[in-house]
């Protein structure tokens, strides 16, 4: 019996998004001066305006993290205290986090700055607090015992950021639309998604999490996917960070070996590095064809020197067999 467990995407799932952020103000230095009884001398006490409060970025696992700022994308840490009498100086802004998916990039819009989240709990400086302004009291010296001086808090550094999120997943499944991926998903985690039998069912990527290893249903891919064509580019970023490509092909196809052909191509044509990934075929809707059939056309694709594994969601033990499988090789390369 399948252990399932969920890890599923929101049906607002966001990916990329663009946020102004702003650092802290410093807070301005104050002129005070010490009333001390019993005697005339009045010196110089107000104190240091109060640093304003950072901007970081941190890592969260929460594929769902961008979504918070749908609503909100103007967004700031707290200012600088002014500085106060008898020589106290004011609070510290308030740091502000942007927790955001491991695996996002961050890309300053004006300088093409950019910094990636690759861990849970990373906190990287993105924005500086302005310092806070100096008081009267600072100023105070042999020559100069009454200063009437002070200075503003600095201003705290802002930018605009394009946040984008590539997911970082054990498997990802890629194929033509309706090749079975969110189905045997379905079969193989808890993850609930979307079928049916029309082209582009899924329209985000869907996770499903088989004992511990993440699993990501790319949306389908056409011919052209890489020059923009059907769900274009928007997903095939997905599957850069993953580390085992499982390439479904349905065995409704005429010409099995042809549709993985195209695939491949789509991935080249985005990116090289793709075409290197390890990779399983897995041959599905075996429910649809005789088994003489499935074994020539497994053959034929064995050619191209791949694993081939064959699947139909309708038979527990084929979905059993191929999440054994699957689990095998997850663990062989921890």
């Amino acid at each position: 019996m399948l252990i399932r467990r969920e890890a599923r995407i929101s049906m607002a799932f966001v990916d990329e998004i663009i946020l102004k952020l702003k650092a802290g103000d410093g807070g301005d230095g104050v002129v005070r001066w010490r009333h001390e009884k019993g005697k005339e001398f009045s010196g110089p006490s107000g104190g240091n305006g109060g640093e304003g409060g950072d901007v970081y970025l941190r890592g969260v696992r929460d594929i769902n993290a961008l979504e918070r700022f749908r609503g909100k994308t103007s967004l700031r840490a707290g200012n600088g205290e002014s500085g106060k009498k008898n020589s106290m100086h004011g609070y510290a802004g308030e740091d502000f986090y942007v927790d955001v998916p491991i695996g996002s990039v961050v890309t300053n819009t004006k300088t093409k700055e950019e910094v990636q989240v690759l861990k849970e709990g990373e906190e990287i400086l993105l924005l500086n607090g302005g310092h806070g302004g100096l008081g009267n009291e600072h100023f105070k010296s042999s020559r100069n015992t009454t200063p009437k001086e002070s200075t503003p808090g600095k201003l705290g550094e802002k930018g605009k950021f394009f946040i984008e999120l590539n997911l970082m997943v054990d498997v990802g499944f890629v194929g033509l639309p309706n090749a079975g991926k969110s189905s045997l998903l379905n079969a193989l985690t808890n993850a609930r998604a979307r079928v049916g039998s029309y082209q582009f069912t899924t329209l985000d990527p869907n996770l499903g999490d088989l004992y511990g290893f993440i699993i990501a249903d790319i949306p389908g891919l056409i011919e052209g996917a890489a020059t923009g064509k059907g769900l274009g580019h928007k997903f095939l970023r997905h599957i850069k960070r993953t580390k085992l490509l499982l390439h479904l092909i349905s065995l409704e196809h005429k010409d099995p070996l042809d549709i993985y052909k195209t695939i491949r191509n789509e991935l080249g044509e985005f990116d090289k590095s793709l075409v290197d990934k390890e990779e399983v075929i897995v041959l599905t809707k075996s429910d649809v064809i005789d088994k003489e059939s499935i074994s020539r056309i497994r053959a034929e694709i064995e050619q191209t020197g791949r694993q081939v594994w064959v699947v139909s969601v309708l038979s527990d033990e084929s979905v059993k067999a191929l999440s054994n499988n699957l689990t095998r090789l997850l663990g062989d390369r921890k």
